[in-house]
């Protein structure tokens, strides 16, 4: 990645593509999730008389675990698959040969930009599932469990602290550039013609799912 030049025009144009293919599908799932966390943390609370902690735990669980959680899945499942079918593709037309022969280094050329898209549009996804998971928390806990707005926006900073938006963007970071190698090397790995490719994305989708668990799993036991 440190070596001359670094091809950013490839990089920015491979950003607006994770944004574009990747944005909307985030947000709209980021719904109910920000709804599911609201409902089982409100009756949870409920039970120990505490309703107006409701806002503090909603929101740690949707800062710290449920956006950075919900960003890699998106950006593994939208933005990884295309970048390993793309890859594959030209493994197997003999492109990624070809560039050798003339001398580019497709690592260079073709990964570093994918990968350093992935990590740095990562954090700006996991804002926007931030927000809108937010958002529809407080709707659902106002307007469907008869919650008060009063105390749910009183209650942000009881437990939650500036501190775990930068664990989550953290985390968002080291996702998305996970998501992003593992997609770029089964990409590079593809053999077998058209199923090879397809069996190269379906791997980097499942592969990436299984090491964002488990980096979420450290960086919270670390964090914590």
């Amino acid at each position: 990645m440190l070596k001359r030049p670094f091809h950013w025009r490839e990089c920015l144009h491979q950003a607006w593509f994770i944004v574009s293919v990747s944005a909307l599908p985030t947000a709209l799932v980021a719904i109910p999730f920000g709804a599911v966390l609201a409902l089982q943390a409100g009756n949870l609370i409920r039970q120990f008389g505490a309703q107006s902690f409701t806002g503090a735990t909603a929101v740690l669980g949707i800062v710290r675990e449920a956006s950075p959680v919900v960003t890699a899945l998106m950006v593994a499942g939208a933005a990884g698959s295309a970048i390993c079918a793309d890859l594959g593709a030209r493994k197997i037309r003999e492109e990624i040969d070809a560039l050798e022969v003339l001398g580019v280094d497709p690592l260079q050329r073709l990964v570093v930009p994918r990968v350093v898209a992935c990590a740095v549009v990562a954090p700006f996804l996991n804002g926007l599932v931030t927000t809108v998971g937010l958002i529809a928390s407080y709707l659902f806990n106002v307007v469907a469990q008869g919650g008060s707005p009063g105390a749910y926006l009183q209650s942000f900073n009881s437990l939650a602290e500036v501190g775990d938006l930068w664990v989550s963007e953290v985390k968002a970071l080291v996702f998305g550039a996970t998501a992003g190698l593992i997609a770029a090397f089964k990409g590079l790995t593809a053999a077998g013609g058209p199923k090879g490719v397809g069996d190269a994305v379906n791997q980097a989708v499942v592969f990436s799912a299984m090491a964002l668990f488990a980096e979420n799993f450290l960086i919270s036991a670390v964090t914590t």
